[in-house]
């Protein structure tokens, strides 16, 4: 069995230990800062292959004696996004495998500064956005042989929106405020600018479904990097129902919440409700040439909660967690072929599409036509404001 040390056993470690370890192909030490919520997730699983440790991942010598004692072949990080440096140079000082779920760019920077000359892969922003949205993207873009215009979009939303907001917590609220108050990068008539988070506000309609985007932190992930030279624009945007980006623009922009984000988490924490009953959409268009044709591809898709292992997950876990675990089986399996800095588009949309986790993303009728990616039955077009 290869041997993965997961990092945090909230909402998403929990299911990556879950999947990992009913897999029966690996032995999964689940730490947390808190041993009883370690404790409890091995005890829902019930499995011999799981074990639960008290880590505080925050202390460098706690988490480099933890990887003396129990030596892995991986270190996964579901820890909030300002923790995963430190877990990148204890992965880097042990010679094993990184990966992470981070959306914040500054930490991905410190990823890769952390990765260079490295014999082992660190792997940072797997999950849905960034990470799968990427691959995704990145299959599409394969096919075009000049690159007009490329837009990834993805909503985590409830299924019955009731509030003001329309919206329920479905994932990290750091992490959610950390997107939407960050500096997005985007590529702008072939120049590579930082935009306005809660901005460029637009209307997409999906199978009769009006949904509003805008500008959040992280989601393009290294595309623009890898595709800055070739590309006229390209832009990540987060997903919502209409009239969520204006209430959002009044807490952090004109109640200055974005300046203090422990009031604006404690505020959203106290008044929105969590969730398992969501839907996760996502939407990648590319537009450019293809012999000598102006042409568009898409690929379209909605996740719902699935019961795995006979417990219910909402669509965000499934999606995160089975994206993650999809990238470190492909890179444990690949014989080595993986060593430092590692780009989610290094991974092929079909090898996630088969494999035995990412076949989650697939469970609702996505197939593959002629080499280019379809979902049966469902269309989207978009008008800007």
């Amino acid at each position: 069995m290869a041997k993965v040390l997961i990092l945090g056993a909230g909402k998403i470690g929990a299911l990556i230990s879950g999947l990992l370890a009913e897999s029966g192909s690996y032995e999964v030490h689940l730490g947390d800062v808190s041993a009883n919520a370690a404790n409890a997730v091995v005890s829902a699983h019930r499995l011999t292959n799981l074990h639960a440790h008290h880590v505080d991942a925050g202390n460098a010598e706690a988490l480099h004696a933890q990887l003396q004692k129990h030596p892995v072949d991986a270190v996964i990080s579901s820890l909030p996004y300002y923790c995963n440096v430190g877990v990148a140079e204890a992965a880097r000082q042990a010679g094993t495998h990184y990966f992470d779920l981070t959306e914040d760019v500054e930490v991905t920077r410190g990823v890769r500064k952390i990765a260079e000359g490295a014999s082992q892969a660190f792997v940072p922003q797997c999950g849905l956005a960034p990470g799968f949205i990427s691959i995704a993207a990145n299959e599409l873009i394969g096919h075009f042989d000049e690159l007009r215009a490329v837009k990834l979009r993805v909503g985590a939303l409830p299924q019955h929106p009731h509030n003001v907001l329309k919206y329920s917590l479905t994932w990290s609220t750091e992490g959610l405020i950390n997107e939407y108050g960050n500096p997005c990068e985007a590529i702008v008539d072939s120049r590579r600018l930082e935009v306005a988070p809660l901005e460029g506000l637009e209307e997409i309609e999906i199978d009769g479904t009006l949904y509003e985007a805008f500008n959040t932190s992280g989601g393009l992930g290294s595309l623009a990097e890898t595709y800055g030279s070739r590309v006229q624009n390209m832009d990540y945007k987060t997903m919502r129902y209409p009239g969520h980006c204006d209430q959002m623009r009044l807490l952090m922009n004109d109640l200055k919440l974005n300046h203090d984000r422990d009031t604006l988490k404690r505020i959203l924490e106290n008044a929105v409700p969590q969730t398992l009953q969501d839907v996760v959409v996502i939407y990648v268009a590319v537009t450019g040439k293809q012999d000598g044709e102006l042409r568009e591809e898409n690929y379209v898709n909605k996740v719902y909660p699935q019961v795995i292992a006979g417990r219910l997950w909402s669509a965000i876990q499934v999606t995160t967690a089975s994206g993650i675990c999809a990238v470190v089986d492909l890179v444990i399996n690949s014989g080595g072929k993986h060593h430092g800095f590692v780009r989610q588009e290094d991974f092929r949309l079909q090898d996630v599409l088969t494999n035995r986790f990412g076949k989650h993303y697939a469970a609702v009728g996505g197939k593959e036509v002629s080499g280019h990616i379809v979902v049966s039955g469902q269309t989207g077009h978009q008008r800007r404001h």
